[in-house]
């Protein structure tokens, strides 16, 4: 029962980010939105996977999304640093 409201209070938690993706005033401020939604992604991941009983499998699965995650915050930060940062 106990991580069961812990997953679900992370899953609330997780809608906080995109508030910051939505409104950022940079383009930046989007970027770690969406890096710290990805964050709190790969715990709750591992919560569910405590919730289920099967925390091998999902260990797994959250360390992929947090490569992933890694990946895609390192190809928009080269991509901003090749065209300059915020667009026009």
């Amino acid at each position: 029962m106990f991580l069961s409201i812990i997953t679900t209070l992370v899953a609330i938690a997780l809608i906080l980010p995109f508030y910051r993706v939505l409104k950022g005033p940079t383009v930046y401020d989007r970027m770690m939105g969406v890096s710290v939604a990805g964050t709190k992604t790969v715990v709750l991941i591992c919560l569910v996977g405590f919730v289920y009983g099967r925390i091998n499998m999902f260990i797994d699965i959250a360390i992929a999304y947090a490569m992933l995650n890694l990946l895609g915050a390192i190809v928009v930060a080269k991509y901003l640093q090749r065209t300059g940062g915020e667009p026009e």
